[in-house]
Protein backbone atom coordinates (compact mmCIF):
# COMPACT_ATOMS: atom_id res chain seq x y z
CA UNK A 1 0.00 0.00 0.00
CA UNK A 2 1.39 3.53 -0.53
CA UNK A 3 1.20 4.67 2.35
CA UNK A 4 2.01 8.29 1.34
CA UNK A 5 0.00 8.40 -1.65
CA UNK A 6 -2.73 8.01 0.94
CA UNK A 7 -1.72 10.65 3.14
CA UNK A 8 -0.86 13.28 0.42
CA UNK A 9 -4.63 12.66 -0.57
CA UNK A 10 -6.22 12.20 2.86
CA UNK A 11 -4.21 16.42 3.43
CA UNK A 12 -6.00 17.46 0.73
CA UNK A 13 -9.23 16.55 1.63
CA UNK A 14 -9.08 17.50 5.21
CA UNK A 15 -8.41 21.20 3.75
CA UNK A 16 -10.93 21.06 0.99
CA UNK A 17 -13.85 19.49 4.11
CA UNK A 18 -12.53 22.15 6.25
CA UNK A 19 -13.38 25.05 4.29
CA UNK A 20 -16.61 26.89 4.38
CA UNK A 21 -17.31 24.79 7.93
CA UNK A 22 -19.02 27.52 10.55
CA UNK A 23 -21.21 26.80 13.56
CA UNK A 24 -20.76 24.40 16.60
CA UNK A 25 -20.35 21.06 14.43
CA UNK A 26 -17.69 22.12 12.34
CA UNK A 27 -17.25 20.28 9.27
CA UNK A 28 -21.35 19.40 8.91
CA UNK A 29 -22.84 19.72 5.29
CA UNK A 30 -24.81 23.00 5.77
CA UNK A 31 -28.65 21.90 4.72
CA UNK A 32 -30.30 22.33 1.50
CA UNK A 33 -33.07 25.09 1.52
CA UNK A 34 -36.44 23.93 2.11
CA UNK A 35 -37.96 24.26 -1.28
CA UNK A 36 -35.37 22.03 -2.35
CA UNK A 37 -36.07 19.16 -0.32
CA UNK A 38 -38.64 16.61 -1.77
CA UNK A 39 -39.73 13.16 -1.00
CA UNK A 40 -38.02 11.74 -3.27
CA UNK A 41 -34.69 10.48 -1.83
CA UNK A 42 -32.22 11.20 -4.89
CA UNK A 43 -28.82 12.48 -3.80
CA UNK A 44 -28.30 15.68 -3.94
CA UNK A 45 -25.28 16.26 -6.33
CA UNK A 46 -21.96 18.65 -5.06
CA UNK A 47 -21.17 20.60 -7.22
CA UNK A 48 -17.78 19.17 -7.79
CA UNK A 49 -16.04 15.38 -6.43
CA UNK A 50 -13.34 15.29 -4.88
CA UNK A 51 -11.54 12.03 -5.61
CA UNK A 52 -11.14 9.64 -2.89
CA UNK A 53 -8.58 7.00 -1.85
CA UNK A 54 -10.38 3.41 -0.97
CA UNK A 55 -8.67 0.77 0.81
CA UNK A 56 -8.14 -2.16 -1.27
CA UNK A 57 -10.67 -5.16 -0.46
CA UNK A 58 -8.65 -7.48 2.05
CA UNK A 59 -7.77 -10.84 0.12
CA UNK A 60 -8.85 -12.46 4.13
CA UNK A 61 -11.26 -9.45 5.94
CA UNK A 62 -11.70 -9.86 9.86
CA UNK A 63 -13.48 -7.52 10.83
CA UNK A 64 -15.26 -6.24 14.01
CA UNK A 65 -18.96 -4.05 13.83
CA UNK A 66 -19.02 -0.77 15.38
CA UNK A 67 -22.25 0.98 16.62
CA UNK A 68 -23.13 4.33 16.11
CA UNK A 69 -22.60 5.48 19.93
CA UNK A 70 -19.08 3.66 19.64
CA UNK A 71 -18.65 5.77 16.12
CA UNK A 72 -19.39 8.95 17.80
CA UNK A 73 -17.60 8.36 20.79
CA UNK A 74 -14.03 7.73 21.69
CA UNK A 75 -14.35 3.90 21.88
CA UNK A 76 -13.73 3.52 17.60
CA UNK A 77 -10.70 5.06 18.18
CA UNK A 78 -9.91 2.52 20.34
CA UNK A 79 -11.17 -0.08 17.84
CA UNK A 80 -9.01 1.04 15.41
CA UNK A 81 -5.76 0.97 17.60
CA UNK A 82 -7.32 -2.90 18.39
CA UNK A 83 -7.30 -3.10 14.33
CA UNK A 84 -3.52 -1.87 14.16
CA UNK A 85 -2.23 -4.58 17.05
CA UNK A 86 -4.19 -7.53 15.95
CA UNK A 87 -5.20 -9.53 12.59
CA UNK A 88 -8.42 -7.25 12.68
CA UNK A 89 -8.00 -5.06 9.51
CA UNK A 90 -11.71 -4.00 8.53
CA UNK A 91 -14.87 -2.09 10.96
CA UNK A 92 -18.16 -2.45 9.78
CA UNK A 93 -19.36 0.97 11.18
CA UNK A 94 -23.12 1.95 11.27
CA UNK A 95 -23.51 5.00 8.79
CA UNK A 96 -27.28 3.97 9.51
CA UNK A 97 -28.94 2.03 12.10
CA UNK A 98 -31.96 0.42 13.10
CA UNK A 99 -33.60 3.54 14.56
CA UNK A 100 -33.10 5.02 10.71
CA UNK A 101 -30.52 7.08 12.42
CA UNK A 102 -27.62 8.27 10.00
CA UNK A 103 -24.05 9.25 11.27
CA UNK A 104 -23.16 12.24 9.80
CA UNK A 105 -24.88 15.15 7.68
CA UNK A 106 -26.16 14.13 5.14
CA UNK A 107 -26.14 15.17 1.42
CA UNK A 108 -29.70 13.15 0.80
CA UNK A 109 -33.01 14.85 0.11
CA UNK A 110 -34.94 12.22 2.55
CA UNK A 111 -32.39 12.00 4.85
CA UNK A 112 -32.27 15.77 5.68
CA UNK A 113 -36.31 16.19 5.02
CA UNK A 114 -37.00 13.63 7.76
CA UNK A 115 -33.96 14.91 10.01
CA UNK A 116 -32.50 10.97 9.68
CA UNK A 117 -29.19 13.09 10.31
CA UNK A 118 -29.77 15.26 13.29
CA UNK A 119 -33.33 13.74 15.02
CA UNK A 120 -31.15 12.59 18.28
CA UNK A 121 -28.93 15.57 18.45
CA UNK A 122 -25.34 14.05 17.68
CA UNK A 123 -23.45 13.30 14.79
CA UNK A 124 -20.10 13.15 13.15
CA UNK A 125 -18.37 15.98 12.05
CA UNK A 126 -17.44 15.75 8.51
CA UNK A 127 -13.79 17.04 9.96
CA UNK A 128 -14.18 13.95 12.39
CA UNK A 129 -15.10 11.58 9.60
CA UNK A 130 -12.31 12.76 7.22
CA UNK A 131 -9.76 12.21 10.04
CA UNK A 132 -11.41 8.82 10.66
CA UNK A 133 -11.57 7.43 7.27
CA UNK A 134 -8.09 8.57 6.51
CA UNK A 135 -6.65 7.21 9.92
CA UNK A 136 -8.26 3.45 8.69
CA UNK A 137 -6.78 4.33 4.80
CA UNK A 138 -2.95 4.66 5.98
CA UNK A 139 -3.28 1.72 8.23
CA UNK A 140 -5.00 -0.52 5.59
CA UNK A 141 -7.86 -0.93 7.78
CA UNK A 142 -11.03 -1.72 5.19
CA UNK A 143 -13.78 0.45 6.11
CA UNK A 144 -17.57 -1.07 5.48
CA UNK A 145 -20.97 1.21 5.79
CA UNK A 146 -23.60 -0.56 7.46
CA UNK A 147 -27.10 0.55 6.40
CA UNK A 148 -30.07 -0.80 7.71
CA UNK A 149 -32.82 -1.12 5.07
CA UNK A 150 -36.29 -1.74 6.31
CA UNK A 151 -36.15 -1.50 9.90
CA UNK A 152 -36.17 2.40 9.74
CA UNK A 153 -39.11 3.23 12.20
CA UNK A 154 -37.73 7.09 11.87
CA UNK A 155 -38.64 7.00 8.25
CA UNK A 156 -41.48 4.75 8.57
CA UNK A 157 -43.20 7.29 11.09
CA UNK A 158 -42.41 9.98 9.25
CA UNK A 159 -43.78 8.96 6.02
CA UNK A 160 -46.86 6.34 6.69
CA UNK A 161 -46.90 5.56 3.36
CA UNK A 162 -43.78 3.43 3.09
CA UNK A 163 -44.88 1.59 6.39
CA UNK A 164 -46.11 -1.91 6.74
CA UNK A 165 -50.05 -1.82 6.68
CA UNK A 166 -52.55 -3.45 8.88
CA UNK A 167 -55.35 -5.55 6.89
CA UNK A 168 -57.83 -4.32 9.49
CA UNK A 169 -57.73 -1.07 9.27
CA UNK A 170 -54.72 0.23 7.07
CA UNK A 171 -53.20 1.79 9.94
CA UNK A 172 -49.04 1.11 10.08
CA UNK A 173 -48.21 -2.46 11.46
CA UNK A 174 -45.93 -2.40 15.06
CA UNK A 175 -43.76 -4.82 15.84
CA UNK A 176 -43.57 -6.30 19.35
CA UNK A 177 -41.72 -3.07 20.52
CA UNK A 178 -44.42 -0.62 19.32
CA UNK A 179 -42.14 0.19 16.37
CA UNK A 180 -43.19 0.68 12.30
CA UNK A 181 -41.18 -0.90 9.78
CA UNK A 182 -40.70 -0.26 6.26
CA UNK A 183 -42.48 -2.28 3.91
CA UNK A 184 -39.90 -3.87 1.76
CA UNK A 185 -42.21 -3.75 -1.42
CA UNK A 186 -41.64 0.18 -1.88
CA UNK A 187 -38.78 0.79 -4.21
CA UNK A 188 -38.66 4.26 -1.98
CA UNK A 189 -37.04 2.51 0.41
CA UNK A 190 -34.41 0.23 -1.15
CA UNK A 191 -33.43 3.69 -3.51
CA UNK A 192 -32.95 5.61 0.06
CA UNK A 193 -30.40 2.96 0.69
CA UNK A 194 -28.45 2.76 -2.77
CA UNK A 195 -28.44 7.10 -2.17
CA UNK A 196 -27.03 6.64 1.29
CA UNK A 197 -24.34 4.05 -0.11
CA UNK A 198 -23.37 6.25 -3.05
CA UNK A 199 -22.93 9.08 -0.44
CA UNK A 200 -21.43 6.77 2.35
CA UNK A 201 -18.80 5.19 -0.95
CA UNK A 202 -18.18 8.93 -2.01
CA UNK A 203 -17.13 9.96 1.53
CA UNK A 204 -14.46 7.37 1.45
CA UNK A 205 -15.73 3.94 2.55
CA UNK A 206 -14.76 1.06 0.49
CA UNK A 207 -18.01 -1.11 1.21
CA UNK A 208 -21.47 -1.20 1.74
CA UNK A 209 -23.20 -3.51 3.88
CA UNK A 210 -26.78 -4.09 3.65
CA UNK A 211 -28.74 -5.19 6.46
CA UNK A 212 -32.19 -5.71 7.45
CA UNK A 213 -32.99 -6.86 3.76
CA UNK A 214 -36.14 -8.29 5.05
CA UNK A 215 -39.64 -8.52 6.26
CA UNK A 216 -40.12 -8.60 10.49
CA UNK A 217 -39.31 -11.85 11.78
CA UNK A 218 -43.14 -11.70 13.89
CA UNK A 219 -45.14 -14.62 12.77
CA UNK A 220 -48.20 -12.91 12.93
CA UNK A 221 -47.07 -10.14 10.64
CA UNK A 222 -48.52 -12.66 7.71
CA UNK A 223 -51.63 -13.00 8.70
CA UNK A 224 -51.86 -8.72 10.00
CA UNK A 225 -50.13 -7.21 7.18
CA UNK A 226 -51.14 -6.28 3.49
CA UNK A 227 -49.54 -5.87 0.71
CA UNK A 228 -50.58 -3.55 -2.40
CA UNK A 229 -47.59 -3.43 -4.08
CA UNK A 230 -46.88 -7.52 -4.05
CA UNK A 231 -48.82 -8.43 -7.54
CA UNK A 232 -48.77 -11.86 -6.75
CA UNK A 233 -45.10 -12.08 -5.57
CA UNK A 234 -44.10 -14.05 -2.36
CA UNK A 235 -41.73 -12.12 -0.09
CA UNK A 236 -38.53 -13.88 -1.40
CA UNK A 237 -39.10 -12.89 -4.70
CA UNK A 238 -39.74 -9.44 -3.60
CA UNK A 239 -36.22 -9.08 -1.81
CA UNK A 240 -34.13 -11.15 -4.54
CA UNK A 241 -36.12 -8.09 -6.78
CA UNK A 242 -34.52 -5.25 -4.37
CA UNK A 243 -31.38 -6.72 -4.14
CA UNK A 244 -30.92 -6.89 -8.12
CA UNK A 245 -32.23 -3.21 -8.12
CA UNK A 246 -30.25 -2.17 -5.54
CA UNK A 247 -26.92 -4.34 -7.19
CA UNK A 248 -27.97 -2.65 -10.34
CA UNK A 249 -27.81 1.27 -9.25
CA UNK A 250 -24.33 0.81 -7.18
CA UNK A 251 -22.71 -1.17 -10.24
CA UNK A 252 -21.69 1.89 -12.15
CA UNK A 253 -19.65 3.07 -8.86
CA UNK A 254 -17.73 -0.45 -9.19
CA UNK A 255 -19.15 -0.62 -5.15
CA UNK A 256 -19.27 -4.34 -3.75
CA UNK A 257 -22.57 -4.90 -3.04
CA UNK A 258 -23.17 -7.30 0.72
CA UNK A 259 -25.94 -8.30 2.84
CA UNK A 260 -26.63 -9.71 5.89
CA UNK A 261 -28.77 -12.52 6.36
CA UNK A 262 -30.31 -14.97 9.39
CA UNK A 263 -27.74 -17.68 9.92
CA UNK A 264 -30.40 -20.36 9.61
CA UNK A 265 -31.27 -19.62 6.26
CA UNK A 266 -28.20 -21.65 5.11
CA UNK A 267 -30.28 -24.25 6.79
CA UNK A 268 -33.99 -24.03 6.26
CA UNK A 269 -35.64 -23.97 2.98
CA UNK A 270 -38.52 -22.05 3.37
CA UNK A 271 -37.96 -18.31 3.25
CA UNK A 272 -38.02 -18.50 7.29
CA UNK A 273 -41.64 -16.14 7.26
CA UNK A 274 -38.88 -13.00 6.40
CA UNK A 275 -38.30 -13.31 3.19
CA UNK A 276 -34.87 -14.59 2.95
CA UNK A 277 -34.39 -17.80 1.08
CA UNK A 278 -30.92 -18.75 0.39
CA UNK A 279 -31.47 -19.39 -3.70
CA UNK A 280 -33.61 -16.47 -4.53
CA UNK A 281 -30.93 -13.68 -2.66
CA UNK A 282 -27.13 -15.59 -2.90
CA UNK A 283 -26.67 -14.24 -6.76
CA UNK A 284 -28.22 -10.79 -6.01
CA UNK A 285 -24.92 -9.57 -4.28
CA UNK A 286 -21.44 -10.08 -3.98
CA UNK A 287 -21.04 -10.88 -0.76
CA UNK A 288 -23.64 -12.76 1.60
CA UNK A 289 -22.77 -12.60 5.04
CA UNK A 290 -24.85 -15.11 7.06
CA UNK A 291 -25.56 -14.16 11.11
CA UNK A 292 -24.97 -17.48 12.04
CA UNK A 293 -24.55 -16.89 16.52
CA UNK A 294 -24.43 -20.28 17.97
CA UNK A 295 -27.01 -18.79 20.32
CA UNK A 296 -29.68 -17.77 18.06
CA UNK A 297 -30.46 -22.11 17.54
CA UNK A 298 -33.07 -23.37 19.17
CA UNK A 299 -31.91 -26.76 20.89
CA UNK A 300 -32.51 -29.52 18.61
CA UNK A 301 -30.91 -28.05 15.64
CA UNK A 302 -28.51 -30.08 13.93
CA UNK A 303 -29.17 -32.69 16.35
CA UNK A 304 -27.47 -30.42 19.17
CA UNK A 305 -29.00 -30.75 22.40
CA UNK A 306 -27.52 -27.13 23.11
CA UNK A 307 -26.35 -25.44 19.93
CA UNK A 308 -25.24 -22.42 21.95
CA UNK A 309 -22.88 -24.66 23.52
CA UNK A 310 -21.66 -26.33 21.06
CA UNK A 311 -19.73 -23.47 18.99
CA UNK A 312 -17.78 -25.62 16.42
CA UNK A 313 -20.36 -28.16 15.85
CA UNK A 314 -23.12 -25.02 14.96
CA UNK A 315 -20.81 -23.29 13.05
CA UNK A 316 -19.46 -25.90 10.71
CA UNK A 317 -22.92 -27.48 10.19
CA UNK A 318 -24.58 -24.16 9.23
CA UNK A 319 -21.37 -23.50 6.66
CA UNK A 320 -21.26 -27.03 5.21
CA UNK A 321 -25.07 -26.51 4.53
CA UNK A 322 -24.44 -22.78 3.08
CA UNK A 323 -21.46 -23.99 0.78
CA UNK A 324 -23.97 -26.91 -0.35
CA UNK A 325 -26.87 -24.49 -0.89
CA UNK A 326 -24.54 -22.77 -3.33
CA UNK A 327 -23.31 -24.71 -5.44
CA UNK A 328 -25.73 -25.64 -7.48
CA UNK A 329 -26.39 -21.51 -8.05
CA UNK A 330 -24.47 -19.79 -11.00
CA UNK A 331 -22.79 -16.56 -9.78
CA UNK A 332 -23.37 -17.25 -5.86
CA UNK A 333 -22.02 -14.82 -3.95
CA UNK A 334 -19.11 -15.30 -1.82
CA UNK A 335 -19.73 -16.00 1.96
CA UNK A 336 -17.94 -14.86 4.84
CA UNK A 337 -19.74 -15.66 8.25
CA UNK A 338 -20.49 -13.35 11.18
CA UNK A 339 -19.38 -14.67 14.38
CA UNK A 340 -20.84 -14.17 17.83
CA UNK A 341 -18.43 -12.34 20.44
CA UNK A 342 -21.77 -11.78 22.87
CA UNK A 343 -23.35 -14.10 25.79
CA UNK A 344 -26.46 -14.91 25.45
CA UNK A 345 -27.59 -17.70 27.71
CA UNK A 346 -25.06 -20.51 29.35
CA UNK A 347 -22.06 -20.74 28.65
CA UNK A 348 -20.79 -17.51 29.17
CA UNK A 349 -18.84 -16.64 25.83
CA UNK A 350 -14.90 -16.04 26.00
CA UNK A 351 -12.12 -16.37 24.22
CA UNK A 352 -12.42 -19.96 23.34
CA UNK A 353 -15.65 -20.14 22.22
CA UNK A 354 -15.12 -17.26 20.13
CA UNK A 355 -11.96 -19.28 19.10
CA UNK A 356 -14.16 -22.34 18.11
CA UNK A 357 -16.20 -20.44 15.49
CA UNK A 358 -13.18 -19.09 14.13
CA UNK A 359 -11.52 -22.84 13.66
CA UNK A 360 -14.90 -24.16 12.21
CA UNK A 361 -14.81 -21.83 9.20
CA UNK A 362 -11.14 -22.35 8.69
CA UNK A 363 -11.80 -26.17 8.83
CA UNK A 364 -14.59 -25.74 6.18
CA UNK A 365 -12.81 -23.51 3.87
CA UNK A 366 -13.92 -20.26 5.37
CA UNK A 367 -10.62 -17.93 6.26
CA UNK A 368 -12.73 -14.48 6.52
CA UNK A 369 -15.13 -13.58 9.20
CA UNK A 370 -16.57 -10.86 11.38
CA UNK A 371 -17.26 -10.83 14.67
CA UNK A 372 -20.67 -9.32 16.09
CA UNK A 373 -20.81 -7.52 19.40
CA UNK A 374 -23.99 -5.07 19.77
CA UNK A 375 -22.50 -2.49 22.25
CA UNK A 376 -18.82 -2.80 20.04
CA UNK A 377 -16.92 -4.64 23.24
CA UNK A 378 -14.91 -7.30 22.07
CA UNK A 379 -12.79 -10.57 23.60
CA UNK A 380 -9.74 -9.43 22.78
CA UNK A 381 -7.87 -12.68 24.14
CA UNK A 382 -9.47 -14.64 20.91
CA UNK A 383 -7.82 -12.14 18.48
CA UNK A 384 -4.26 -13.16 17.13
CA UNK A 385 -1.61 -10.67 16.94
CA UNK A 386 -0.92 -9.03 13.87
CA UNK A 387 1.89 -10.54 12.05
Amino acid sequence: MNTARFGTIALFLVIAACQGEKGVQSGDLSPVSAGNVAASSTAAKPASVVPVAHVPTPDTLRGLYVNRWAALGSKLDRLIDVARKTEINALVIDVKDDRGFVLYRSNVPLAQEIGADTADGHWMSRTKLRAILDTMTANGIYPIARIVVAKDPLLAGKKLDLAIKRKSDLQPWLDKNGRPWLDPHQRVVWQYAVDLAREAYDVGFSEVQFDYVRFPDEKRLITEGIYPLANGRVRAQVIRDQLGFVRAALKPKGMRVTADVFGLTATDTTDMGIGQRWEMFVDQVDVVLPMIYPSHFARGTYKLRNPNARPYETIAHALKDAIARSDSIPNAALIIPWYQDFTLGAPRYGAAQIRAQMKAGYDNGFQSWILWNPSSNYTLAALEPRS
